[in-house]
């Protein structure tokens, strides 16, 4: 065992009893332990709340209001989870385009791989689909630490299957939909590479 993977890493917002319990090596804050608290210095997988960031919580507002609903109403999860990896290092992980890279003036990717942003700052567009995702789950990372990050597959794979209906001209022209945990839950795959990433951070 490397260095590296003694570390051990601090896995933020995620699943209660979901892929990051049970492994040594991690200490998974579920909502029972209310992540916003983590006050600790190891290096962090962060997986802050998405629905109030994404282009359904505007419409979902729009249609229902109510303060629950309101776009990026987290209860500052977001805010916490960016503060914890700044401090800590590691890294952040949420839906491509959401709007919570722009509430916190986060520099969206731009180019396939690593883009730097900062001295200690990266951010990525990676597809969960080559990770074992069924969807093509296009996801922004951001991380943070004193290591370039490494390298990921960065290949556009569709997947068979897809997260909501994307093509206006109707639902025969789309995939299989999946949600709920199956379009939520991080792969087996993924979740590794990411607690890689963090325990290289350098911090």
């Amino acid at each position: 065992m490397s260095e590296a993977e003694k570390i051990t890493v601090a896995a933020l917002f995620v699943e209660t009893g979901g892929v990051y319990f049970d492994l040594d090596g991690v200490d998974p804050w579920d909502v029972g332990r209310d992540a916003r608290h983590y006050a600790q210095n190891m290096p962090v997988v962060a997986h802050p709340p998405c629905q109030l960031w994404g282009k359904f919580a505007k419409v979902n507002y729009k249609r229902w209001g109510g303060e629950h609903n309101k776009p990026g109403n987290d209860g500052r999860c977001f805010e916490s989870a960016l503060s914890s990896v700044r401090r800590c290092g590691g890294v952040l992980e949420h839906p491509a385009s959401t709007y919570a890279w722009e509430a916190y003036g986060l520099q969206k990717p731009v180019e396939i791989g690593w883009n730097q942003v900062a001295e200690r700052e990266w951010v990525c567009e990676v597809w969960q689909s080559n990770y074992g995702h069924l969807a093509a789950k296009r996801t922004w990372l951001l991380y943070v630490g004193s290591i370039k990050p490494m390298e990921l597959n960065w290949a556009r794979g569709e997947g068979k299957y897809q997260i909501g209906f994307r093509d206006k001209r109707g639902k025969s022209r789309n995939k299989p939909t999946i949600s709920g945990k199956n379009a939520s839950r991080t792969p087996e795959a993924f979740r590794d590479v990411l607690l890689s990433i963090a325990r290289n951070s350098g911090q």
